[in-house]
């Protein structure tokens, strides 16, 4: 390898409550030649962190601006509501967003649902950060509505969640800029697809080295058996012949 040359690598960028870790075994047992570095990057951010070029691709939460990136949807999440433990909520298995109309209900600036009408009492303020809504739950400011896996990484002893029927799914992709679809991002894209390693667009299984056999001139051939000529190997006659038998005397 000359000093002008990079060794291959695959940057992976990943928003807040996304688990990549099935996926990053696989390409490790697949690509070991090859490392996968993890980029945590909040929500808002990740389309630009991808435009950038500071990732080759990323899992994030949709909507992504189509005219510069492409995108896979992977999965969608429930949508849940964040209450202090001794709310009302708290009671109930699911609720509507109608439950919650006499709430103050926290947006936050990076908040991605797309609600028609978002449900309960806009605060006076919106939070920086989902993870800044969080705390101002806890203090007991408002509700606040997030996918279900936020919810589980935020989880406090003081809170508690719950689901909110016919409410927007937060969707989950794997995104990359729309002219940077490259080998390892074929790759990547395999693997979230649950393509096996032997798949057209999978990486190539090993072919295994073909058995060498011999050279017919180089091939030792075993001698012929011997054929018997009919000679004793000792006495150089044939087989020993029988003694002959004398005539029985008489008893005088």
């Amino acid at each position: 390898m000359t000093g002008s040359e990079v060794p291959p690598s695959f940057r992976l960028a990943y928003v807040p409550g996304v688990t990549p870790t099935k996926w990053v075994r696989i390409w490790n047992e697949r690509l070991p030649s090859i490392p996968l570095t993890l980029l945590p990057v909040p929500a808002a951010e990740a389309s630009d962190v991808l435009r950038s070029g500071g990732a080759d691709a990323g899992l994030l939460r949709l909507p992504v601006d189509r005219t510069e990136l492409s995108a896979i949807p992977l999965y969608a999440e429930t949508t849940v509501v964040v209450v202090p433990k001794d709310h009302l909520v708290s009671a109930a298995d699911e609720v509507t967003a109608e439950d919650l109309a006499d709430d103050i209900v926290l947006h936050p600036l990076d908040d991605l649902l797309d609600w028609e009408s978002r449900p309960g009492l806009p605060a006076k303020e919106r939070p920086a950060t989902t993870a800044d809504a969080f705390e101002l739950v806890a203090a007991g400011v408002g509700l606040l509505l997030v996918p279900q896996s936020l919810a589980r990484l935020h989880h406090r002893r003081d809170l508690t969640y719950r689901p909110v029927v016919n409410s927007p799914e937060s969707r989950v992709a794997l995104s990359w800029p729309l002219d940077e679809t490259t080998d390892l991002v074929e790759q990547f894209i395999g693997i979230v697809r649950g393509r096996t390693v032997n798949s057209s667009r999978g990486r190539p299984a090993p072919v295994p080295p073909k058995e060498t056999r011999p050279a017919a001139g180089d091939a030792r051939r075993k001698p012929p058996p011997a054929k018997s000529n009919g000679k004793n190997p000792r006495g150089g006659s044939g087989a020993p012949k029988a003694g002959k038998r004398g005539k029985p005397r008489r008893r005088s």
